[in-house]
């Protein structure tokens, strides 16, 4: 038999104040994206700065995407740009970044390496960007916030961290948007908004 999990009394009040305006017949009421916003942050209890995160239930499995929101995610990512005293690194294995930005030249070198790129997932390719004529200004994107987004292998379902609860509403509501938009609104079924430690909510699609 599956253990219910127990939630604490932070939480139950949480998700108290998320039902607060639904009644029985109207449990699938959907918060405009601006309410759904502040009410997170009314709720929120923990001490740490809390991630804002979507999930996302979409029409099909296979959707996937790459887009540069207005403002970071909130997430210090790590980019690199190809030279030869990287390559030498790479070569000790000292790996030190999350993605890889080269100029075309240095391909031939970094194919002898994709044995150790490669499993890492950091081999620079076309597809993902991150080969450039001008890698300067590519691992800018990057750096600003950029992000590749999928659904789950065998589920309808995307999940992505947004921002940061400490964000200004309107930082919050232009990283969604930008979200929401790389994804097609006619492949969105339902939108549910969280943060680290809150009961979701469910965000008016159309609203948005």
């Amino acid at each position: 038999m599956k253990k219910t999990k127990k939630r604490g009394r932070k939480y139950l009040f949480a998700k108290r104040e998320i039902e607060k305006n639904q009644s029985d017949k109207n449990k699938s009421k959907t918060y405009l994206l601006d309410d759904a916003i502040k009410l997170l942050k009314k709720i929120k209890y923990a001490k740490f700065d809390e991630a804002i995160e979507l999930h996302i239930k979409t029409t099909k499995t296979g959707l996937k995407g790459e887009v540069s929101l207005p403002h970071s995610t909130g997430k210090k990512v790590r980019v690199a740009i190809v030279d030869d005293k990287l390559l030498d690194n790479v070569e000790n294995d000292k790996i030190d970044f999350d993605v890889l930005i080269t100029h075309p030249s240095f391909m031939p070198r970094i194919a002898k390496l994709a044995k150790i790129l490669g499993p890492k997932g950091l081999m620079p390719n076309p597809k993902a960007g991150t080969i450039s004529e001008n890698p300067i200004e590519k691992a800018k994107e990057f750096e600003k916030g950029s992000l590749k987004w999928k659904t789950e292998a065998k589920a309808p379902l995307i999940h992505q961290m947004i921002g940061k609860i400490s964000y200004d509403d309107k930082e919050i509501i232009e990283n969604i948007k930008s979200f929401i938009e790389s994804i097609g609104r006619n492949n969105i079924i339902d939108i549910y908004i969280t943060s680290s430690m809150s009961p979701s909510i469910k965000v008016n699609k159309e609203e948005i």
